[in-house]
């Protein structure tokens, strides 16, 4: 039985969760119907959405026999399926755990607690958020250790995880780039993130929005 193909795709513009798979995508030049919802609106918890895609979650994609994938991981990891080039999720048993690791480590170190600082500190996010500013500047003061742990592991290589850009490097600029939200930036000591920062930043598909 051939599996259902992807056919339409839910986004929010600017959002970190949305912008993951929007740059896997253009990685590799996938082209879906776009479908915008504003979270501030509220249109993610909305019945007519949530009767479609079962929860309040941004991204979404929709197949074509009418399942609806949420989770930015899980919908590239369906993609890759479809479109197996450029390879960014693994060629063999030790890449695809390597990438894995690595990208769960951005996304719940990393990515989560910049994203927990920022709801909890921002007064916009009220309108998404039961704010604990006490939460938020927990989570401000890890932010320069979880970097430093990206930093780590790009002492002399181009890429986390493999050879070249994966999914991994993916989580890890849309976590990075969460920063300007802050106003706060890598320290001037982490080079070797910095200079990813820069190298990612000339690929077009970064400054999706």
């Amino acid at each position: 039985m051939s599996l259902p193909h992807p056919v339409r795709y839910f986004h929010t513009p600017r959002a970190p969760n949305p912008r993951r798979t929007q740059i896997f995508m253009a990685e590799k030049g996938i082209e879906l119907e776009t479908v915008n919802i504003s979270l501030m609106d509220g249109e993610h918890k909305q019945d007519a959405y949530i009767a479609k895609v079962g929860s309040p979650q941004i991204p979404a994609l929709e197949l074509s026999d009418g399942t609806v994938l949420v989770e930015s991981p899980t919908i590239c990891r369906y993609l890759e399926e479809f479109y197996p080039d450029p390879n960014m999720m693994g060629r063999d048993a030790l890449e695809v755990a390597t990438i894995d690791m690595w990208q769960r480590r951005i996304e719940l170190r990393l990515m989560v607690t910049i994203a927990m600082c920022f709801r909890h500190t921002n007064p916009k996010m009220a309108a998404l958020e039961d704010q604990s500013p006490d939460w938020g500047e927990t989570n401000a003061g890890r932010i320069d250790a979880r970097l430093a742990e990206v930093d780590r592991q790009l002492q002399g290589r181009d890429w986390i995880a493999a050879d070249r850009l994966t999914i991994a490097d993916i989580t890890g600029i849309v976590a990075v780039d969460f920063l300007r939200l802050l106003r706060r930036d890598i320290p001037g000591e982490m080079t070797a993130l910095r200079d990813w920062r820069a190298r990612m930043h000339e690929r077009p598909s970064t400054a999706l929005k």
